[in-house]
């Protein structure tokens, strides 16, 4: 691999103005279409087959005028008065009727008429129904809607929305992911000790991120796509855009820095060698994403395509694009102090300080750094065993967003299981006409005797008869445990009635929805896992011809997930340090974020392992001394990893002051995560378990290396074939007469 990549940056840099233009040019076209053909994302977390869609599927083909969006429109009096006074009265009629005039409409319910007050009579809500599902309704409709209530705001009365028509995609690219950009630049600079050098990782970083996040959303126009998505392609596509365009640059300057050394050769030697652990790296995060394909839920699969096509991009920007700018910099990215005229005894100061004393220091007690470590990650993780997922509810929006004050409205006015609202679906096509009466009657009697239903509502019956709707309202709220086995036991016991009868019944809704999607993805987390660790120690024992090196990069993987999800439980569920992190309320871990963090983690984690270790191969390979390989390694590599990790870190933690709870726990897990396998894990536990496990690391069954082909990605050919080039170069120079 190494010289068919020194070739390729060789092509590279002597076309390097065409390279450059044909980026520029795909850039403009992506961006063209991009921001004029994007499609319409969806704020919804839906799995086809699961009880709640197919109860959703049977609305929308029997019963369509109950299967559109609602958009709740939340009510308060002003203190001593409620809303049955006549004034509110007439404020509230005259904003619900331009409400019935918003295009898609179907249906407004009055919540004095309708019965839909609380008990004192302050607080109340009013239904619009579209004729639209949720995720098409168009944003101009919800706009409008909100300016149809302004009759009721001006007359004093609090106005406040929820339903799932009420829900707006979450805005990218705010403040505080630009601090994370302006973070990476500073780290950036400080690594590589010259602004030119720390800028040209950004710039081709942003080109990269602009075509994959772009082009994301030009395919959303074709394929259905969560706001999730583009957030987590521009989370990745910057990170490891900037990080593998790091490591390529820094190869190059330590190149630069010997001297008589030529430019257009050191961009060959740092494509074919930083390169080769960028290609290898690159291509195991991506085989990590497309794995999520693996779970069989379509909006995580589509989520995991996205982001691996962001990542493709940035390895196709590392190995093209980069080479191509380094090249045109030329002499101006060379070390002060160096020029190709420097005298060859001269020697730059020995890099990476450091770097070379924590090896030394890890390297004379490798057992207490192991010990410690481990204890050190094993007791972040103590949290995780109480994991529970869920979907966010509108509790968890931020505490100035109207869906969290409607939240808090309903809540006080109708209780906390008013917002766990549930409905159940009947379909009883395949009984008698006169049996379906008797049926429907046996099921809201079977619901109301469940101790934790408070209420169930009249059914709604289509115009055929066929279909019914029976809502009811829980005791407890939607992320409270009782309240999901409350679900669990009505779909066993409470349906009974419709089903022995001959027909089905379906229990639905948000909070029935977040329950089915959490335990689908609990069932596929097993066979998730395992395919990922399977990957991990093949592809492994590919790059490095090695079985324990495999096997000590997984456990530590592991050690990291565990650590992880102990911490975003810590938080996220336990409520600790929520007012730091400006989280509304703690609630269940959002259900995708497990295997989320398991498929990006893993795959940036084989990142930092493939640097660092491939640097230890390196020297051993040279040296024969497996304690010297280790130290040189952290030497030479250790100041750009911690970079790195560093980068990738602010630019994740900087999607957690997201307003989006789905993207701000997200963010947080994988800073954390990245920061504790870089430093606990790749910088401190690999390298002690290296020197303890010494030349055995590298031993490899005389079977299994006749069977694994060899990659190269240390660049051990690339010597040989170096010579063999200016060999053949000067056999074809003509002899002088």
């Amino acid at each position: 691999m190494a010289v068919r990549l020194y070739r390729w940056a060789q092509w590279v840099t002597r076309h390097r103005r065409r390279v450059l233009g044909a980026w520029l040019l795909l850039l403009l076209v992506v961006v063209g279409l991009g921001t004029t053909l994007r499609g319409r994302i969806s704020t919804e977390f839906t799995v086809p087959a699961v009880e709640s869609q197919r109860a959703q599927n049977l609305l929308g083909s029997k019963f369509p005028e109950s299967a559109g969006g609602v958009a709740r429109v939340v009510l308060q009096a002003p203190a001593g008065s409620d809303l049955t006074a006549q004034r509110w009265q007439t404020a509230i009629a005259t904003s619900l009727r331009r409400a019935a005039g918003v295009p898609g409409v179907l249906q407004v319910t009055d919540p004095v008429q309708g019965g839909t007050l609380a008990m004192d009579r302050t607080i109340g809500y009013a239904d619009v129904r579209f004729r639209q599902l949720p995720g098409d309704i168009p944003q101009s409709a919800k706009d409008r809607l909100h300016d149809a209530m302004e009759p009721a705001r001006a007359a004093g009365l609090r106005v406040e929305f929820a339903g799932s028509a009420s829900s707006a995609p979450a805005e990218l690219g705010g403040p505080a992911e630009g601090l994370g950009v302006i973070l990476a630049y500073a780290v950036l600079a400080v690594t590589l000790t010259s602004l030119l050098a720390a800028g040209l990782p950004l710039i081709t970083a942003l080109v990269g991120v602009g075509i994959g996040v772009l082009g994301v959303q030009f395919v959303s126009r074709y394929v259905q796509m969560t706001n999730t998505a583009t957030a987590l392609a521009l989370m990745l596509g910057l990170a490891v855009g900037i990080d593998y365009a790091l490591f390529i640059v820094a190869r190059h300057r330590e190149q630069l820095s010997r001297p008589g050394s030529d430019v257009g050769d050191c961009v060959a030697r740092a494509v074919a060698t930083a390169g080769s652990a960028v290609f290898f790296a690159g291509v195991t995060v991506i085989v990590a994403l497309s794995a999520l394909a693996i779970t069989g839920i379509p909006f995580l699969t589509v989520m995991g395509l996205a982001a691996a096509a962001t990542v493709l991009v940035a390895i196709l920007v590392a190995l093209t694009l980069v080479p191509a700018v380094l090249s045109m910099a030329g002499e101006r990215l060379r070390p002060r102090g160096m020029s190709t005229h420097s005298d060859p005894a001269h020697r730059p100061k020995t890099p990476g300080r450091w770097g070379s004393a924590w090896g030394r220091a890890v390297s004379r007690a490798p057992w207490a750094v192991v010990l410690t470590a481990v204890l050190a990650l094993l007791t972040l993780a103590v949290p995780a065993r109480e994991l529970r997922l869920g979907l966010p509810s509108d509790e968890t929006q931020p505490k100035t967003s109207t869906q969290h004050k409607s939240y808090e409205l309903l809540a006080k006015g109708f209780g906390p299981g008013f917002n766990a609202s549930l409905v159940v679906v009947a379909d009883t096509a395949h009984l008698a006409a006169s049996d379906r009466p008797t049926a429907i009657r046996d099921l809201t009697a079977a619901l109301a005797k469940d101790p934790d239903v408070v209420t169930v509502t009249r059914p709604v019956v289509n115009r055929d008869g066929t279909v019914a709707v029976v809502g009811l309202v829980p005791r407890t709220g939607p992320d409270d445990p009782a309240t999901i086995d409350m679900v669990h036991r009505l779909r066993e016991h409470a349906t009974t009635a419709v089903k022995k009868a001959g027909g089905t019944a379906y229990v639905a809704g948000a909070t029935a929805g977040a329950i089915d999607v959490s335990g689908k993805l609990s069932a596929a987390m097993p066979l998730f896992l395992s395919v990922i660790v399977a990957l991990a120690v093949l592809l492994l024992a590919l790059a490095f011809r090695s079985v324990l090196v495999p096997l000590k990069a997984v456990l530590g993987f592991l050690l990291s997930i565990a650590a992880t999800l102990g911490t975003v439980v810590w938080v996220f569920q336990q409520g600790h340090l929520v007012d730091a992190f400006q989280i509304a309320a703690a609630a269940p871990v959002v259900s995708f974020l497990p295997v989320l963090l398991i498929s990006v983690l893993f795959g940036l984690a084989m990142d930092y392992e493939v640097f660092l270790v491939s640097r230890m191969r390196e020297y051993f390979l040279a040296t024969g001394d497996a304690q010297t390989a280790v130290v040189r390694s952290l030497a030479r590599s250790g100041r750009v990893i911690a970079a790195a990790a560093l980068i990738m870190t602010a630019v994740f933690g900087s999607f957690v002051f997201n307003r989006d709870p789905v993207i701000k726990s997200i963010g947080f897990a994988l800073a954390v995560g990245v920061f504790v396998d870089a430093f606990v894990i790749r910088l401190t536990v690999v390298p002690a378990v290296m020197c303890l496990l010494g030349r055995r690391a590298w031993r490899l069954p005389r079977w299994l290396e006749r069977v694994l082909p060899n990659v190269d990605i240390e660049g051990a050919d690339l010597p040989s074939y170096r010579a063999a080039q200016q060999a053949a170069n000067q056999t074809d120079v003509p002899a002088a007469p």
